[in-house]
């Protein structure tokens, strides 16, 4: 009679064999730098910034996966995997990117079944008919880290140009699994206006890229599918509040005008009808500040701080911090914690680092409540924010 396999046995074993061999990648990938912390005082808790590692070219976004371990886009077209400070070769199975200007492979997000699934999403800019312009994929990250499987285009921008601007694009993924990304106007503001265009939007698609029953244009001939809220100049960062299940992005504007909004569908945030900014020529935009049927932003910046995303404070970590904005701004190298009353308007600001570091791209709250930064520059940095009143 032949053995019995023990599947639960051998699955442990494969997946240790699986581990083994990411660790042997490890290896021989960028050797681990000395860990450097250092403490700066806030207003409400001193806190400890730690350098997870460096020799990152021009990181755009970060995930923590379920190992502990850190999966981080590069601009220029790769993903990497960090172990223990060590930066893993590029992930095989990325699909080509149209790396120029501000585009490129931009951000990743993790399905919430991903711990099962290996399953994720990412946003980039692609070459098309008519130059390029930004997607979405999902793909199945191997078991091993080393490759993405199965990599699929769920969603592709409806008019491609030469531009190499306002690409977007961040990921936030709603508690029921459907995906929120934004836009910006590729360079065109009028763009931001045409219901007929997915630039300057805000778009909502099933993880699969078909269109949830809740979008305003679903079924209509006013305006595309796939829109959730127009008039957004850049937004490079948006998420939801894991508590209150609120969406918010935070948006480039041009010389000031940099906004934090709260997109409903439907509705229209103004770019560039209204603006708190001005033309880099400091010609004035628009029609002024406000106008009736065009939507107030939660909170404005002016002089802009060029905002590269945001996520919403809910950690056990820091809870001085609880339900605060955290947005990472590239310009002043910075990380601003922004108080907020109940509607979502800012009613006081901390400006954290300035200057310490270099241009923050990315900011999200890791699951022991400790905040990650990335610095993009072509010697990116991973940074974790500790409390060190704690150590």
């Amino acid at each position: 009679m032949a053995a019995c396999v023990d599947r639960k046995k051998l699955g442990a074993l494969w997946r240790g064999a699986a581990t083994l061999a990411m660790f042997l990648t490890f290896a021989a990938a960028t050797p681990v730098a000395a860990v450097e912390m250092r403490e700066f005082p806030t207003k409400k808790v001193p806190v400890m910034v730690e350098t997870i590692a460096s020799d990152l070219e021009h990181p755009w976004a970060i995930e923590v996966l379920p190992s502990g371990d850190y999966l981080v886009s590069e601009r220029p077209g790769r993903m990497r995997i960090i172990h223990d400070g060590k930066i893993s070769p590029p992930i095989a199975g990325v699909p080509k990117v149209y790396s120029g200007g501000q585009g490129g492979l931009l951000d990743v997000a993790l399905d919430p079944d991903f711990e099962s699934s290996r399953k994720l999403y990412f946003s980039a800019s692609i070459r098309g008919e008519g130059g390029q312009g930004t997607a979405i994929f999902s793909a199945r990250l191997s078991d091993d880290g080393r490759s993405l499987d199965d990599v699929k285009r769920i969603f592709a921008m409806n008019r491609f140009t030469t531009r190499p601007q306002h690409f977007g694009s961040r990921i936030a993924i709603a508690p029921d699994g459907s995906l929120f990304f934004g836009i910006g106007d590729r360079g065109s503001a009028d763009r931001a206006q045409d219901l007929r265009d997915h630039a300057g939007s805000i778009l909502h698609i099933n993880a699969d890229g078909t269109i949830p029953a809740s979008n305003p244009y679903l079924g209509s001939t006013d305006g595309l599918p796939e829109i959730w809220s127009k008039g957004h100049r850049n937004p490079q960062g948006i998420t939801f509040d894991p508590k209150e299940n609120i969406l918010y992005t935070v948006e480039h504007g041009a010389r000031g005008g940099d906004e934090i909004n709260k997109p409903e569908p439907g509705k229209n945030y103004g770019w560039p009808v209204i603006s708190y900014g001005k033309h880099y020529s400091g010609a004035e935009i628009g029609e002024g500040t406000a106008k009736e049927g065009y939507e107030q932003p939660l909170h404005y910046w002016d002089p802009s701080i060029a905002p590269g995303a945001i996520a919403i404070y809910r950690g056990a970590m820091f809870p001085e911090w609880d339900g605060d904005y955290l947005v990472a701004a590239l310009k002043y190298e910075l990380l601003a914690r922004l108080e907020h009353d109940d509607t979502g308007e800012v009613v006081a600001e901390e400006r954290l680092f300035k200057g310490e570091f270099d241009r923050m791209r990315d900011v999200k709250v890791a699951p022991d409540g400790s905040i990650l930064l990335l610095t993009d520059s072509e010697n990116g940095s991973l940074l974790r924010i500790l409390r060190s009143d704690l150590h």
